[in-house]
């Protein structure tokens, strides 16, 4: 499988874990603990998978954009946080660097 479907997929599953980990409670809610644990599991791996085949740096931090822009966008339809001009430019300069990283980095190995 591409090392960059990959590494989108290990985002989305950040995006999943980072937006069950309120309904958690802390942890004491064995469900939502679950369903973090195995999303939080998931991304990782599949993250380990992708840095196989590129560089670490990179990955990282598309990792970590996806699931941050990701995370505050499921913030604003789902659990009513407010979308103002400025939050809607930022993760726009957000998901225009993941896209600068994809087009400018060459798999390794």
């Amino acid at each position: 499988m591409n090392s960059w479907l990959i590494l989108i997929v290990a985002g989305l599953l950040e995006v999943c874990w980072a937006s069950s980990l309120k309904a958690t409670a802390g942890f004491t809610r064995a469900w939502p603990t679950l369903f973090f644990i195995t999303t939080l599991a998931g991304s990782m791996f599949l993250l380990s998978l992708a840095v196989k085949q590129l560089p670490v740096g990179t990955a990282y931090a598309v990792w970590v954009g996806i699931g941050a822009a990701g995370t505050a966008l499921v913030a604003v339809l789902f659990l009513g946080e407010t979308m103002t001009p400025a939050r809607t430019f930022f993760l726009g300069l957000l998901i225009i660097s993941i896209i600068g990283l994809k087009l400018t980095t060459a798999p390794t190995g």
